[in-house]
């Protein structure tokens, strides 16, 4: 199954000109790195609870995967895709990135 993907800067850029109407941004970091940063578009749920609360998640909605720096938001994606989820979307290099283009030092 491949997993679409999505270049930080795309995602930044869709944000800044209001391009992602009828799409949800999960974030799916811990609480504790959600307060360190994070964007106030996006809806926490931590990986862990994923699979508790799909009925959160519109299956008809662009989904983009959002966490620190990619690897936990692809996993997610995976499972999304296995549970019929065909618009689920990973951002390349999650929240580490996105502070870099933003001009927020994440780590």
């Amino acid at each position: 199954m491949e997993i679409k993907s999505i270049h930080p800067a795309t995602l930044v850029n869709m944000l800044d000109e209001n391009k992602l109407d009828g799409s949800i941004i999960i974030d799916v970091r811990e609480r504790h790195e959600w307060e360190y940063y994070h964007l106030d578009e996006a809806l926490l749920i931590p990986m862990r609870e994923v699979p508790h609360r799909l009925g959160e998640i519109d299956g008809d909605q662009n989904v983009y995967i959002v966490c620190a720096h990619g690897v936990r938001s692809y996993m997610v994606c995976e499972f999304l895709a296995e549970q019929g989820y065909e618009h689920v979307v990973n951002v390349e290099g999650g929240m580490a990135a996105i502070g870099s283009i933003r001009g927020f030092q994440y780590d």
